[in-house]
């Protein structure tokens, strides 16, 4: 009976003396937790501007007294750093850049040192005294100037073309008298690399500094290439606007010494005239028995150029129209690089009423560009109401249903 119960003392002590230990070690390192500083450093990136809590100098940076302050103090210098949360534009991004390159003793001070690299095609001080002494009369009639750099990597065969920033962009939206600039960028003749830039919000002068790099571009092919900046502003509710465009051949231009700092003014774009949109072939029966139209996409031929990227890579894209109304649409396949292409591609609709009188039907000739919205060549319309070539052809199958009956017709102003 004694041993049981010695057994059990021991056993009572040592359970209390564990659970004092274990508290008094809980104890000590809570208490060293409440001594010891965070073992970390806050560090806010905000654009490449890394700001460190120990640069504060542990001074007020909200509160009455930093109106007292602000006024005793001079004026802040160039270097420090100073965000204003309000002059965001709607990406969230600080126009810190733009307004520095707006100064004109900025513009005088740094284009020496950065835009005389080379003399062949650089930016000279005198052209950008030019440019920022032009009067508000010449303002209005030029589009702007685009900035960038060439630069071709040798070691990863790779073309690099870098925009930095456009200046002096015309308003496009006569409300806020601002726009929302981006440009789209495509290598010519083949229009197989094709970007384009971030939108910059309410600005005239976007400094993008935004790097594309081309890979798979042997040198010796840079001189049949062709650079085709379009400047377009943004338009959330209707087709974007275009301020413009340069284009550079980049026949003899050496990019063997490094980078090449180019600037160039931006041009009025270059719009087809209507005479030369081309022809449209297509063949159409109407089936009074079943009320359907069939329409045949057969060819198309002379279509002109693409503004200034070569030949086109066109399709059809057909709506049909009731009392005005669209009630059907269709499309052919995209042709690459023709001006000629052959579409053969049958379309069925059914008629919604008895016979043709309210019925028309719209042709539209569009050049296929992944890049941005594709663009109309031409446009042609047959109808009860329509002039020319497509009155008589829709004339012919109302008279003769139930044969197909194929004609070219001249495409007009998309």
């Amino acid at each position: 009976d004694e041993i049981p119960t010695v057994v059990g003392i021991f056993s009572a002590f040592g359970l209390v003396f564990s659970v004092s230990l274990f508290a008094w070690i809980c104890c000590q390192r809570k208490s060293s937790k409440s001594n010891k500083t965070p073992p970390y450093k806050f560090v806010h990136v905000l654009k490449g501007v890394d700001i460190y809590p120990e640069n504060l100098n542990s001074k007020k940076k909200f509160g009455a007294d930093d109106k007292n302050e602000a006024k005793n103090k001079p004026a802040m210098p160039k270097n420090s750093l100073h965000l204003d949360l309000e002059k965001r534009d709607l990406n969230g991004n600080f126009p810190k850049t733009t307004t520095k390159m707006q100064s004109s003793p900025d513009l005088e001070n740094s284009s020496p040192k950065h835009f005389a690299e080379r003399k062949k095609d650089s930016v000279s001080p005198d052209s950008l005294k030019s440019i920022t002494s032009l009067s508000s009369e010449d303002k209005q009639d030029k589009l702007g100037t685009l900035f960038f750099s060439l630069e071709y990597n040798f070691e990863k065969k790779a073309f690099v073309v870098n925009i930095k920033e456009a200046r002096g962009l015309p308003a496009m939206d006569e409300q806020s008298m601002t726009s929302d600039p981006y440009i789209k960028m495509t290598i010519l003749p083949e229009k197989k690399h094709k970007v384009k830039t971030r939108v910059l919000r309410k600005t005239l002068d976007p400094a993008f500094d935004e790097t594309f790099t081309f890979y798979g571009i042997p040198y010796s092919q840079i001189q049949d290439l062709t650079l085709h900046f379009m400047v377009l502003s943004f338009d959330r509710f209707s087709r974007d606007d275009v301020i413009g465009e340069v284009l550079i051949p980049l026949a003899g231009i050496e990019l063997s010494e490094g980078r090449l700092l180019m600037d160039r003014e931006i041009i009025k774009r270059n719009v087809r005239k209507s005479s030369g949109r081309g022809e449209l072939l297509v063949s159409l029966c109407y089936q009074s028995t079943t009320n359907t139209l069939t329409v045949v996409v057969l060819k198309a031929r002379h279509l002109p150029k693409s503004d200034v990227s070569g030949l086109s890579d066109p399709y059809v894209k057909v709506n049909l129209y009731h009392a005005k109304k669209r009630i059907s649409k269709k499309k052919t396949h995209v042709k690459k690089c023709t001006p000629n292409a052959v579409f053969n591609e049958l379309f069925v609709f059914d008629i919604p009423c008895e016979g043709l009188d309210d019925i028309s039907i719209e042709f539209l000739v569009l050049d296929s560009d992944r890049g941005s919205r594709n663009e109309v060549i031409g446009r042609l319309i047959l109808g009860s109401s329509a002039e020319g070539t497509g009155g008589e052809h829709w004339k012919e199958i109302c008279e003769y249903p139930r044969r197909q009956i194929a004609k070219w017709h001249m495409l007009c102003d998309g």
